[in-house]
């Protein structure tokens, strides 16, 4: 749902789902940068509270949890939520928003950053005229060896999405709380994100 504030800046309605670490301190940020913009942002944590060090450390656990069971998880955090979300995902949490994005009635956009799958696997097609963004480091070997980056270029040859890659190759570099941060891909992104939600009213 999109309403407008005095000021007549468009609010919109986001989920944000973290990456395989957990709900670190660099994925609250960015949700909290998302609210300090007027949006109304839902973040759930997915591991209960536990957040992990390595990347490795963090798949392994959603591997003993099972990733069904995290998916379905994301999947049940927008049961209340109202059908006209923008969805975001950070690497593991792409799965959740790209699926949700194409399965669920409504949506009014998707972010995916660091991953990207190929929109066949996901149940429905992509659903008509809705816009998204795609955000990954060119040279990231995980977005590149393990078919994201043809993913992404197969979603952003659907009108209304756009896929950037970023000089470097950090996997979350979004996330100010791990070492693989990139500050100035980070701001950069962040503003296109800012402006791709604010189009939406």
């Amino acid at each position: 749902m999109h309403v407008r504030t005095p000021g007549g800046a468009a609010v919109a309605d986001i989920i944000v789902f973290h990456h395989a670490q957990g709900l670190t301190d660099g994925v609250r940020a960015f949700a909290d940068t998302l609210r300090e913009a007027g949006h109304r942002v839902t973040v759930p944590d997915l591991y209960d509270g536990a957040t992990f060090a390595t990347l490795e450390e963090g798949i392994d656990h959603a591997d003993e949890v099972g990733f069904g069971v995290v998916i379905e998880r994301a999947l049940a955090a927008v049961d209340e939520l109202p059908s006209a979300l923008v969805y975001v995902g950070f690497s593991l949490g792409v799965l959740p928003a790209q699926s949700l994005v194409q399965n669920r009635p409504g949506a009014r956009g998707g972010v995916f950053f660091h991953s990207a799958v190929s929109p066949a696997d996901m149940g429905e097609p992509w659903p008509a005229g809705v816009p998204a963004q795609i955000h990954a480091m060119e040279d990231d070997e995980l977005f590149v060896e393990e078919g994201d980056l043809d993913a992404a270029r197969e979603l952003a040859r659907i009108d209304g999405v756009e896929l950037y890659l970023y000089d470097g190759d950090a996997h979350l570099f979004m996330d100010a709380s791990l070492a693989e941060y990139d500050e100035t891909a980070a701001a950069l992104a962040t503003q296109r994100v800012l402006d791709f939600v604010a189009s939406l009213g």
